[in-house]
């Protein structure tokens, strides 16, 4: 592991052909990072806070992604080694595996990816796309865990596969004629505004008939809406993100646990408790004692 002054970049080895990258820019300077990547690769990344720009062709031209987007990179002619100018305040973490690797995850279903059709699979690929808040938690997870060494390589490897597994569960990906309500800008500004609004009062979030008048969207519709934009229904969302809020507030060491219980809502610590364990598996205490 490669120590950057207050940020550090450390490279996992999953298996033969399959690592993870992880990158924590915690110092008010830019850094660099690079590696050589060959064109057996795919390569996943995903920014958790901050920006960064990968840049190519001797730095020709350069992609960028930002907070809570991610970047698949793929191109069967040309390497694409790592070069990357990670911003201040910016964590990102990556995955590269091989094409074979990758291939063996979805074994005779490849042909479900866009990418992998006869047609696409000897071409390059790039592609942009925001962070759900599944993802999130799971990249949270990868990016802060306190495990026995014994088990940290099998963690990884499964977190990994659960990422790339939600990656690909793609609503977008569905024609529209099966989807309908995607077709309909204006449903989808809605149930956005609906994901907004939770979160702004997720210490009391309005109930679903006052959210559904409040975005003047039917019950029904936001209910359908919103599972197929976020892949999860309204509250069962919002826990995740209360959690995941909880959980960070809890790292900054500034917050008691019935202090970070009343923000998300919980007007009793042993609630906020019994719904931290349900989500992690270990109390706030126990939690804040495994990452001191």
């Amino acid at each position: 592991m490669e120590n950057i002054a207050k940020g550090s970049y450390e490279e996992i080895y999953v298996q033969e052909g399959f690592y993870v990258l992880k990158i924590q820019n915690d110092t008010e300077e830019s850094k660099v990072i690079e590696r050589e990547i060959d064109s057996s690769f795919i390569q996943f990344h995903f920014c958790l806070k901050g920006e960064s720009k990968f840049h190519f062709n001797q730095g020709n031209y350069y992609l960028e992604v930002s907070e809570e987007n991610s970047l698949l990179l793929y191109n069967t002619q040309k390497n694409l080694p790592l070069h990357l100018v990670v911003s201040p305040r910016t964590w990102l973490l990556s995955v590269v595996m091989t094409i074979r690797n990758f291939h063996s995850l979805f074994s005779d279903e490849a042909g479900y990816i866009p990418f992998l059709s006869e047609e696409n699979k000897e071409k390059k690929y790039y592609s942009q796309e925001g962070v759900s808040p599944a993802i999130a938690v799971v990249l949270s997870q990868l990016m802060s865990y306190n495990l026995h060494p014994s088990i940290k390589q099998l963690y990884i490897k499964g977190k990994v596969y659960e990422l790339i597994s939600l990656y690909f569960n793609k609503t977008e990906d569905a024609d529209l004629e099966q989807c309908p309500f995607l077709a309909d800008e204006d449903n989808v500004r809605r149930i956005k505004l609906a994901k907004e609004i939770i979160i702004s009062r997720m210490a009391e979030p309005p109930s679903l008939a006052e959210l559904s008048n409040e975005i003047g969207l039917s019950l029904k519709k936001l209910k359908e809406g919103f599972k197929q934009i976020y892949g999860d229904s309204v509250y069962s969302f919002l826990f995740d993100y209360k959690m995941e809020y909880a959980r960070k507030m809890l790292e900054t060491g500034r917050h008691n646990v019935n202090e970070v219980g009343l923000k998300v809502g919980y007007s009793t610590s042993s609630h906020f408790i019994a719904s931290f364990k349900k989500k992690y598996g270990t109390t706030p205490k126990k939690y804040l004692t495994s990452n001191s």
